[in-house]
């Protein structure tokens, strides 16, 4: 039995809420796994290694659920362009570099590299179409013991011929995917279909026979653009709403079902996702960048769906998910100003909890400290003014709103120091 032990202030988010704060305390960790907190060490763990945080703030890891691995170097460029636009101007091209196995070596290096910088370690991934590259993302992601679904993206319409792949030949790179990903520890396949526009009814009807013969999930977009809203049930003329195109196939059923953005929801997108308790990924900086809406975070919640947080990068311009914090608290007073009929703000404690506990729940007992779960957990500190001392949600909140990288001090996985 390994046993550690951390002493500083500690947070994490109880509900949608509140958080809990315990100054001055103690949170004993057994073999990567949180025991307890307490303001005197117990008996039991007297021998026990003790390290010394000071005045930081220890709080869980964050969850990115919708990241396009692939858009790294595109971050920052185009982001005066709306997303259709965007994604044949800047996107498809970029994406298809990834037939280069050593430029998606570069890029996923660098990726996995700046999600452990700042304090990321469990995520959602869109990769390519491209296999090869798509197994290197997994396997780095792996060697860091990161935890993670990454998915090879599918398309076979809807996209320059440079980054379609024929129905036959998608369905069948996916299967190898996920074949060769059968025996996995932190990081797990999921099936991708980048969204209704770009997959045939084929292609998407294969998909789902391929998820239930691996008992993989599902993450796609969803409802993001009022283009895309009304251009899947275009395709689609026979099916009443966007997340029934994958529920017909039969995606929902086997594994977490992660659906970004859902800005647009109607009811029956809202009826299906509580029905197989799909997370909806709410992507800040994306909605302002390259979307032109703003997800009803608040109502989507009071109607049962949970709702996390993703950096959407390249849509999204940083890594960084407790940027992606302190975006949803302000774009959530936008909406309620613009659109007070259908929203409402929420809190800073809401926010956090959907960038730590609900994002971390995709991934088993992970995105709190309470006992049970994994100490996967960053160390926040030098975010107060000199001779001005704040608490440890007041830090927590600086943090999210001007911090960066150098102000996480300690990073953790399972008990284990980066």
């Amino acid at each position: 039995m390994a046993v550690q032990i951390h002493h500083g202030d500690i947070l994490y988010a109880e509900n949608k809420n509140s958080l809990k704060t315990h100054e001055n305390s103690y949170i004993v960790v057994v073999d990567g796994m949180v025991e307890g907190i307490y303001t005197e060490i117990p008996a039991q763990f007297a021998d026990a290694p003790v390290t010394e945080h000071g005045r930081g703030v220890i709080i869980p890891a964050f969850s990115d659920l919708h990241v396009h691995a692939s858009q790294y170097t595109e971050r920052g460029l185009g982001m005066d362009w709306l997303l259709y636009d965007w994604l044949n101007d800047y996107t498809f091209p970029q994406e298809a570099k990834f037939s280069d196995l050593d430029y998606a070596k570069d890029t996923y290096d660098a990726f996995v590299d700046e999600l452990i910088a700042n304090g990321t370690f469990h995520a959602a991934i869109f990769a390519t179409i491209h296999r090869p590259a798509t197994n290197y993302l997994f396997e780095r992601m792996e060697e860091k013991g990161l935890y993670g679904y990454v998915g090879k993206v599918n398309m076979d319409m809807g996209a320059p011929d440079f980054l379609c792949e024929t129905t036959e030949e998608s369905l069948a790179e996916t299967e190898k995917y996920l074949a060769e990903h059968t025996e996995c520890t932190t990081v797990k396949p999921i099936i991708t279909p980048r969204f209704a526009p770009t997959c045939s009814q084929e292609l998407i009807t294969g998909l789902g026979k391929l998820a239930q013969k691996y008992k993989v999930g599902l993450h796609t977009h969803i409802v993001e653009s009022k283009w895309e809203a009304a251009e899947a049930l275009k395709l689609f003329p026979d099916h009443g709403s966007d997340a029934e195109i994958y529920e017909r196939a039969g995606l929902m059923d086997n594994g977490p079902v992660v659906l970004a953005h859902v800005i647009f929801p109607t009811e029956e997108d809202i009826r299906i996702m509580k029905k197989h308790n799909a997370v909806a990924v709410h992507c800040p900086d994306a909605t302002t960048n390259v979307i032109a809406g703003i997800m009803p975070l608040a109502t989507l919640q009071d109607k049962g769906v949970d709702v996390c947080v993703g950096s959407d990068v390249g849509g999204g311009h940083h890594l960084a998910v407790y940027k992606q914090v302190a975006r949803a608290v302000q774009l959530s007073k936008i909406k309620e100003f613009y659109e007070p009929q259908e929203s409402r703000t929420i809190n800073f404690a809401n926010a956090f909890y959907c960038a730590t506990k609900v994002g971390g729940s995709a991934f088993g007992k992970m995105g709190s400290l309470e006992p049970g779960y994994h100490f996967n957990a960053i160390v926040v500190d030098n975010v107060e003014d000199k001779g001005i001392l704040l608490t440890p949600a007041e830090r927590v909140e600086r943090f999210c709103y001007i911090g960066d990288d150098r102000n996480i001090v300690a990073r953790y996985i399972d008990g284990k120091a980066l």
